[in-house]
């Protein structure tokens, strides 16, 4: 899902860069010292799941667990991200760095969006097949998102040359959803059952 650089418009790079740095100013404001191990795990996690892509036209399809980081991290989950897409670009040359800002946007900001949506459900008292649930939900709201945004970020860059790039892009990328959902949903059951203490601010 990363866009690679020279191809967005510049009031898009700008919007993206915008919105990024304000999330990760807020978002490390927000971030405990003592979940910032954890932080770094859920990157290296992150870097290593989107490592596992197919390339498509101009952007690329692969899982993103951006919905289960923000479950985990609130408006912690833009430096989580940004961090992960960094190392991708220096290191492996997904996206590039002129369009990080909005590449993280792109799937931070959904990430935060399904903080405030499904947070509140983590109870202790809860089975496991209603934690499989809240992980499904934010592992497949997230990733839809990510869809959307991604696909305006290049329309709107060049309605006329990328509307048909767009469209792709977003048709091809509906069939991860339930499987980005299920993944989450496996993982947040995990989670509770392992390292329950993971959940002790958000429940």
């Amino acid at each position: 899902m990363h866009i690679a650089d020279g191809i967005l418009s510049l009031p898009v790079l700008g919007c993206g860069i915008g919105v990024t740095v304000a999330g990760i100013g807020v978002g490390l404001k927000k971030l405990e010292y003592e979940k910032i191990p954890e932080a770094a795990i859920f990157a290296s996690v992150f870097l290593v799941i989107n490592l596992i892509h197919f390339p498509i036209g101009m952007t690329s399809a692969h899982l993103l667990l951006n919905g289960l980081i923000g479950l985990l991290f609130g408006l912690s989950a833009f430096p989580v991200i940004f961090i992960g897409l960094l190392l991708q670009a220096l290191f492996f040359g997904h996206g590039g760095l002129l369009v990080l800002g909005v590449n993280t946007m792109n799937m931070a900001l959904p990430a935060v969006t399904v903080y405030y949506m499904f947070h509140f459900l983590l109870k202790k008292d809860i089975s496991e097949k209603k934690f499989f649930l809240i992980g499904f939900g934010a592992g497949f709201s997230a990733f839809f998102l990510s869809i959307i945004m991604t696909s305006a970020s290049l329309y709107f860059s060049a309605p006329k040359e990328f509307q048909l790039p767009s469209l792709i892009f977003f048709v091809s990328h509906l069939p991860l959803l339930l499987l980005e959902g299920i993944i989450s949903g496996i993982i947040l059951v995990y989670l509770k059952k392992m390292k329950p203490e993971i959940f002790n601010e958000k429940i």
